[in-house]
């Protein structure tokens, strides 16, 4: 960091950050720690592509923010330098129908994306086989926040789509590695049986971060983008503290890049309590932002109704949903499933005096910040 008159106070053109980019959520941290076994179960399974073989499929489950996503995407690194193997890691948050995942398989085979229209999945699907095939290749296909094709009763087809793609094209070859942050799903036993019968992954489970590895693993963020003495042992141990009770890591990555901005609007060379306590009213609201950003315009009409009413019976928010939106009960039924399995709404069934039990709706989070991330998320076209 630059001299300047006050040792005190940052100038202009200083900054608390070495590196910025080191708190970005998506960043891949130079060493992965505290997550050996979990590493060594994805290679064994994987390891029979390098002979050319089918590798054994994987379903790793855990809560957001334990290193599922960074464990794929580390190993497929390093997969890529081996010739004749094709990884495609596909985020199922943004593609939740077995159309749109072989769309990102067209476009990672192909190197270009798919027609927008008149192509069939039959067609999409033998285009994508052949071509492996074709290449002598072995496709490694990862399904991240794979809940997702749940929510949309997508992944029974996508999967055996996937699984039985060597009986459909000979030669085929296709590893599957499913990934779920929904631990209450039951994921295999919510599967056809007619996929449960051939999927029989190796099983992963990635358990939340305890205090001394958050501390571990933020306290190597802090020294590699930070400059020395901006984050003290007691600010990255409350930093530490307020994740742990989260159980994600990604709220202190991001609570740690917010800090260290509050600290520079206060011309500080050092982050204090009170800039984590501030950054702390956005990071914690990171699960709602990612899961208003993946959503369909009519599901966030529901939040948007939800949001002007403060929630209420089943049937009166329907009432006032199908005037605004035109889109009938079932329709209205399978958005209020999806935005309580992605965990935005509660619905309970209530009694009700006299009219026996009734479905009660509201947000989980509180109306003013559903409606920021609403509104900084402008409605899908």
């Amino acid at each position: 960091m630059k001299d300047s008159a006050s040792r005190d106070m940052l100038s202009w053109d200083e900054s608390v950050f070495r590196n910025e980019q080191i708190f970005e959520v998506d960043h891949m941290p130079e060493k992965f720690v505290h997550r050996e076994d979990q590493k060594n179960v994805f290679k064994s399974a994987l390891n029979p592509v390098l002979r050319k073989s089918r590798p054994l499929n994987v379903y790793a489950q855990g809560p957001p923010g334990t290193g599922k996503t960074t464990a794929i995407k580390i190993l497929f690194d390093e997969l890529e330098l081996y010739p004749k193997i094709k990884t495609v890691h596909i985020n199922c948050q943004f593609d939740s129908t077995r159309y749109s995942v072989f769309s990102r398989l067209f476009e990672s085979v192909f190197s270009y994306e798919p027609p927008s229209s008149g192509i069939s999945f039959k067609k999409l699907f033998r285009q994508v086989t052949e071509r492996i095939v074709e290449n002598d290749e072995t496709l490694i296909v990862a399904l991240d926040d794979v809940n997702y094709l749940f929510y949309e009763k997508e992944a029974s087809d996508t999967l055996y789509s996937l699984l039985r793609a060597h009986e459909i094209q000979q030669g085929a070859r296709i590893g599957v590695i499913i990934i779920s942050s929904d631990p209450a799903l039951g994921v295999i036993s919510r599967l056809d049986p007619r996929v449960q019968s051939v999927f029989r992954p190796e099983e992963i489970y990635f358990p939340p971060y305890d205090f001394t590895e958050i501390v571990d693993i933020l306290g190597t963020r802090v020294q590699r983008g930070f400059y020395e003495d901006v984050v003290s042992e007691d600010v990255l141990n409350y930093v530490a503290t307020l994740t742990a009770e989260k159980g994600d890591l990604r709220v202190g990555i991001d609570l740690l890049r917010r800090a260290g901005l509050n600290a520079e609007r206060r011309a500080s060379r050092e982050v204090i309590i009170e800039d984590i306590d501030k950054a702390y009213e956005s990071s914690k609201y990171m699960h709602l932002s990612q899961s208003i950003q993946s959503l369909t315009d009519s599901e966030k009409g529901l939040l948007h109704v939800l949001v002007d009413c403060s929630g209420g019976r089943a049937g009166d928010v329907y009432e006032v949903f199908h005037e605004q939106t035109g889109l009938g009960y079932t329709r209205y039924s399978e958005i209020v499933n999806k935005l309580e399995k992605v965990g935005v709404i509660a619905a309970a069934y209530k009694p009700v005096k006299g009219r026996g039990r009734s479905r009660e709706i509201e947000l989980v989070y509180k109306p003013d910040a559903v409606k920021v991330y609403l509104d900084r998320y402008s409605m899908k076209s």
